[in-house]
């Protein structure tokens, strides 16, 4: 038996395959017809017509006959762009387009291939037009001439991606991090005396944070905050090379202040990190004396920030400024603090500073967006290949390869959308004091670091993905993925490196999972080890896979309609997180009784699986978030679109981990093999809506600004289909060779009859 489509023929291929102006139906809304014919007997057939190739998987034994023009689905499913752009622009959609326009202006935007030097000059230059606008001071407290709008603030900073991600860092710099610090480590004489200065740009400043020596560790810093009585004056000091301040953006030329990390020392004793605001250099941008500084020079991206070093040696400052919301120093030495345990004082104010993480995780979410629409809309145009016509070639994101290799990322970027919509609620819920206790603040930084690293992995390797699949025009400047990628790539590491992130994850998680049997008595102890052992004996032995394959019956069909279930989906995620907690705390028990350095050993023999179960637990927020999100389409064709889509998430991520789940006895082997199956299904069905998909993000050509991502390439493919189809009407064609040597090879075969 064989089944195949009945596609248009290749004359109509380029109709199909065009670019279609806004309004009109996608190239999917014709339907695809699937025959199959069975062998009855001696030369006799019988054709059945099927209408969607779920119809055709319920008859036994087919086998797909490939078809590489473009893939069309039954009957027609209507797709709402503008109602998917205002769900994927969130809650803060008005401020979104408002920083879109900004980022939109060409006085706002890179330009690709500038010197470092002019660079520099020209993103600070951009900072003086963001104060005219108005925009990156709704953080600040109104009363200064902020908005008091914590959330909004993010939103819109995000955007700044889109004009030049050097813009974007260096004003987070400014007004995220300096700023930041000073706002929310400081109290009202610290926001009344330096504020002013820093939301105008008057004092543009550095975020003196990382070290040579100390970038993750900050509790383990080395520089030194000494108070002396006598004068009432914190003393700063990097009293080794490890010591000196590194990587700060503003600290190589702009910066003339800097909030400065160290450790406080009175009355002998150290009372841990804190943070104070010391000027670095003169009016004429000379340092101060006993600071000094070096410039970090060209680094592999993010060339308009002016990164470099800064060093300390007996910095004289204020008793004043110690920013001093958490802990402060009397005039004769006396330290006090609201929060008693040094450890919690650290965590809490460092969880202040949570914001950066945020941010991070919106920007690489629109960086992986801008490259998907880029290499989206090429795909959509560029042709290669005689594959099912003699004469057009086929479109490159017809070919499933193509649909694999850019439909699941674009899959996972709007599960990072939807994620990050909600990661930025919560943010603002936080900081607006409106949900603001100790649990809600761990809550936060707890998704935080489990979404940052993986939007910023994932923009690193969607626009390398994106790249490639752009050939060799993606590899030209103007088009944009190599400087996009390169500014990016430091994304990974600042703000906290991912895999370091990972782990506090994972402890919260082990956290969370200890709690659970802290006040249990000995009976519901009992019963959660009789219920982990039947769970081993009943996925361990085979039961549930055996289960799973009886209840498929041989059918891909029927082991494809329990994987698109999300129920299914749900289930499935979430027990690879549990399991891999439950593992991880069942190998760490011991560690409560042991010495210190083995317990040190125990858990780094742990470290793998912690981060990779913190990965899956970030992995299934993204999932829940677009799950969640679905319910926020009215329109139900477009709905099914996007669920489509999240299925496409849901199953990449069953498939990433496919050994997982079949070492773990969670699918069978029939199973495991339909999720691929699957996969190549639900590419082939969004094929038609791809364009659409990305057009949905809500991108003009000025945030674009990429020549292949314009009509340019239909243009010049239309040219040469023109040129062709003239040339053969004309007569005067050249004939192939081999053409010529079928006729010739046909016509002998003729004569020798």
């Amino acid at each position: 038996m064989l089944w195949s489509s009945d596609n248009t023929s290749a004359a109509s291929c380029d109709a199909l395959c065009s670019p279609r102006t806004e309004g009109s139906a996608p190239r999917g809304d014709r339907p695809i017809v699937w025959t199959t014919t069975t062998e009855k007997g001696e030369g006799t057939a019988v054709t059945q017509n099927l209408e969607t190739p779920d119809d055709v998987i319920d008859v036994a034994n087919v086998r797909e006959t490939v078809d590489t023009g473009p893939v069309r689905v039954s009957g027609s499913v209507s797709f709402d762009a503008a109602e998917v752009q205002r769900v994927l622009l969130g809650r803060w959609a008005d401020i979104r387009t408002s920083a879109r326009e900004l980022a939109a202006r060409p006085e706002m935007q890179r330009i690709e291939g500038q010197p470092m030097d002019e660079h520099r000059e020209r993103v600070l230059k951009q900072l003086h037009l963001l104060v005219e606008n108005g925009q990156v001071l709704r953080a600040f407290p109104k009363r200064l001439g902020g908005d008091d709008d914590a959330g909004g603030n993010i939103a819109g900073f995000e955007e700044l991606v889109l004009a030049d991600p050097s813009l974007q860092i260096k004003s987070g710099v400014q007004w995220g991090l300096f700023g930041a610090a000073v706002l929310h480590l400081g109290t009202e004489k610290h926001h009344d005396r330096l504020l002013p200065g820093i939301m105008t740009l008057d004092v543009p400043g550095a975020f003196a944070m990382t070290e040579i020596g100390h970038g993750s560790d900050v509790a383990s810093i080395g520089t030194t905050a000494t108070y002396d009585e006598s004068t009432q004056e914190f003393v700063i000091n990097t009293p080794f090379k490890g010591a000196w301040k590194e990587f700060l953006g503003n600290a190589a030329r702009d910066g003339i202040a800097a909030t400065v990390f160290a450790q406080l020392i009175t009355k002998g004793v150290n009372h841990g990190v804190h943070c104070f605001y010391v000027p670095i250099r003169d009016e004429n941008g000379a340092f101060l004396p006993g600071v000094g500084g070096e410039d970090d020079g060209l680094k592999g991206g993010l060339n308009g920030i002016d990164n470099g070093r800064l060093h300390f040696t007996d910095v004289r400052i204020p008793r004043d400024n110690l920013l001093n919301r958490y802990g402060d120093v009397a005039e004769d030495g006396t330290y006090s603090s609201p929060i008693a345990s040094p450890g919690r004082r650290f965590f809490t104010m460092l969880g202040t500073l949570v914001q950066g993480r945020v941010s991070l995780d919106g920007a690489a979410t629109t960086a992986s967006a801008l490259g998907l629409t880029i290499a989206i809309r090429y795909a959509d145009q560029r042709r290669q290949f005689n594959a099912a016509s003699d004469t057009d070639e086929e479109v490159l994101l017809d070919y499933q390869k193509h649909q694999r290799r850019l439909l699941p990322r674009l899959a996972q970027t709007y599960a990072q959308t939807f994620a990050h919509d909600t990661l930025l609620a919560k943010f603002d819920e936080v900081f607006s004091g409106r949900a603001d206790s100790d649990d809600d603040r761990q809550d936060l930084e707890t998704l935080a670091a489990a979404l940052k690293p993986l939007s910023t992995w994932h923009a690193l390797d969607t626009l390398q993905e994106c790249r490639e699949a752009c050939g060799g025009a993606g590899f030209m400047n103007a088009n944009r993925f190599t400087s996009l990628r390169a500014d990016l790539d430091v994304y990974v590491t600042f703000e906290g490196d991912n895999n370091v992130l990972l782990q506090l994850v994972a402890k919260r998680l082990l956290t969370d999972f200890s709690s659970k049997f802290r006040k249990a008595d000995a009976g519901a102890l009992a019963r959660y080890v009789v219920a982990q052992a039947a769970d081993r004996a009943y996925h361990g032995s085979g039961l549930r896979t055996l289960g799973q394959t009886l209840g498929d019956l041989g059918s891909t069909a029927r082991s494809v309609g329990q994987l698109r279930e999300t129920d299914v989906q749900r289930e499935l995620l979430t027990d690879r997180v549990e399991t891999m907690i439950e593992k991880i705390a069942a190998e760490l028990r011991p560690a409560s009784k042991m010495s210190k350095k083995d317990a040190a050993d125990l858990f780094n023999s742990q470290q793998a699986e912690l981060i990779e179960a913190a990965r899956a637990h970030g992995e299934l927020l993204q999932w829940e978030a677009f799950t969640a999100g679905l319910g926020a389409v009215q329109d139900a064709d477009t709905r099914q679109v996007l669920t489509w889509l999240r299925d496409l998430f849901g199953l990449s991520l069953i498939e990433k981990h496919l050994a997982w789940y079949l070492m773990n006895g969670r699918l069978s082997s029939q199973r495991a093999e339909a999720v691929s199956a699957y996969i190549n299904r639900l590419v082939a069905r969004l094929r038609p809506y791809a364009v659409q998909l990305v057009d949905a993000f809500g991108f003009d050509e000025a945030h674009l600004r990429a020549p292949i991502a314009t009509d340019g390439e239909q243009q010049r493919q239309d040219e040469a289909r023109s040129y062709y189809e003239a040339l053969r009407a004309s007569g005067e064609a050249p004939v192939d060779e081999k053409v010529l040597r079928a006729r010739e090879k046909a016509a002998a075969k003729k004569l020798a009859r």
